[in-house]
């Protein structure tokens, strides 16, 4: 990235990222402009007025868009946003976050991505590491912007990075020394054109990379949704299929994860006992500790620290958490799961009959896709919010299904339908956003009215 000492480079969006992005592009002696159509982003631009940083909240100017030098687009705005692509019409370079660190950065990276278990892997490499007396920075998608690790006077050994398949439309140079494809499944429709053009953002974080790097990959991806790549990189894959030969890599055996690894490792067979785990239910998270093993050996861990990473692993919020039981029904709490394949992956996890909350806004959603999970699975289906009619014209005809108006509702009468030793599941295949801010402050709400309702109960 280049500017000439008269000319300004535009960050567009005053999220965290936005606001990690312009502190450290203005540290680095870049002419710095920050525009945020949220009135909100108010905040975050006081702090960067500060630093002598020119913003402009409220409102957009496409003057300011068009005389910009570069803008760089924080990830969660789309790329087709009318200013934008009037500024790159006339020529102005769009970039992103991954690009900037991946100028600045000479740690090496561990970057993961996939539709869904991202959040869980990234965090199990991290702890993987540690355990091994590796010391890291885990940042990206997962909250820290990666920016922040370069404005961190105290380096570590290895990055360990949540990639969005929104950071990898803009990345055009970013490198990393091992990537993880965790999943594809069908997520963002609304952003993307189509699923070929999401599975082609997830593929593209392969690449840049050449002979020396590695790429671990879920062998059970197929090319539905578009074809596969030719990759340079050294290719590990790991399946949970038992009819599936992996030459290198991991397999899902019954008892087991069983890495099969080169010459270059000391220990060339290892073996990770899942037997007792509790924290990460269901062949999905398997599949997650198999690669997040993979991932970590390449970067220095120790078999032994991955195994005892591994049993000390403690669940993440949000992600099929058990909350409570109340007169036997069991509840849990998964409000990440906001696309259909995560949905289908939790209720695998489940023997008992299973009441389901589901809904939300959609995000080009085909709830179709949940019917076999729901005809094998759910006795009954709460619907909320904004996708609420498009669930009962899906789902009536395989059961029950009542909307309600909020959560407190929703969670009295999934409980009224449940019987003993059923589930109550909060896992809603819709993002959040009609209700509420984010997932979290959905999960957080599910605790809530959980919680009141044991009160009556047990109180």
């Amino acid at each position: 990235m280049q500017v000439s000492p008269k000319s300004y480079t535009l960050v567009l969006g005053l999220g965290r990222s936005g606001l990690s992005i312009s502190r450290f592009l203005a540290a680095k002696g870049y002419p710095i402009k920050a525009t945020d159509i949220d009135p909100a982003a108010e905040r975050n631009a006081k702090k960067l007025k500060r630093l002598g940083i020119d913003t402009q909240i409220g409102f957009h100017d496409q003057n300011t868009f068009n005389r910009a030098d570069a803008i760089v687009v924080s990830p969660g705005i789309p790329l087709d946003m009318p200013f934008l692509q009037k500024a790159a019409s006339l020529g102005v370079p769009l970039l992103g976050d991954l690009d900037i660190f991946c100028r600045y950065n000479r740690t090496p990276l561990v970057a993961i991505t996939g539709t869904n278990g991202k959040t869980t892997v990234t965090t199990l490499v991290r702890d993987m590491l540690f355990a091994s007396g590796i010391s890291t920075f885990m940042g990206g998608n997962i909250g820290t912007p990666l920016v922040e690790y370069l404005m961190n006077p105290e380096p570590v050994q290895v990055v360990v990075a949540e990639i969005s398949s929104f950071q990898l439309d803009l990345a055009r140079h970013f490198t990393p020394e091992i990537a993880v494809l965790l999943n594809l499944a069908p997520d963002h429709l609304d952003r993307y054109e189509s699923m070929t053009a999401y599975a082609r953002s997830k593929w593209s974080i392969f690449k840049n990379q050449t002979r020396k790097h590695t790429a671990i990959i879920n062998a059970g991806i197929t090319d539905t949704f578009c074809e596969r790549p030719e990759l340079a990189a050294g290719v590990y894959e790991f399946s949970s299929n038992p009819d599936r030969t992996i030459i290198q890599g991991a397999k899902i055996a019954d008892q087991a994860i069983d890495l099969i690894l080169p010459e270059k490792f000391t220990d060339r067979s290892v073996r990770i006992d899942y037997r007792n785990l509790k924290e990460l239910p269901g062949t999905h998270n398997l599949e997650n500790i198999a690669a997040a093993a993979l991932a970590s050996l390449c970067a220095g861990a120790v078999p032994r620290a991955i195994a005892t990473a591994v049993t000390t692993f403690k669940g993440l919020p949000h992600r099929m958490a058990f909350v409570t039981s109340i007169k036997g029904v069991s509840f849990y709490n998964d409000s990440k799961a906001t696309n259909t394949d995560a949905v289908v992956r939790a209720l695998e996890c489940f023997e008992n009959r299973v009441v389901l909350i589901l809904g939300g806004r959609k995000k080009d959603t085909d709830f179709t896709l949940l019917l076999p999970a729901v005809k094998n699975k759910v006795g009954q289906i709460i619907a909320m919010g904004e996708a609420a009619r498009d669930i009962v014209r899906v789902f009536s005809r395989v059961c029950k299904v009542t909307c309600v108006t909020g959560m407190k509702e929703a969670v009295k009468t999934a409980f009224e339908a449940a019987g003993p030793a059923d589930v109550v599941l909060l896992s809603p295949a819709c993002a959040s956003f009609d209700m509420y801010d984010n997932y979290g402050a959905r999960g957080d709400d599910f605790i809530a009215c959980v919680t009141d309702l044991e009160l009556i109960y047990h109180g």
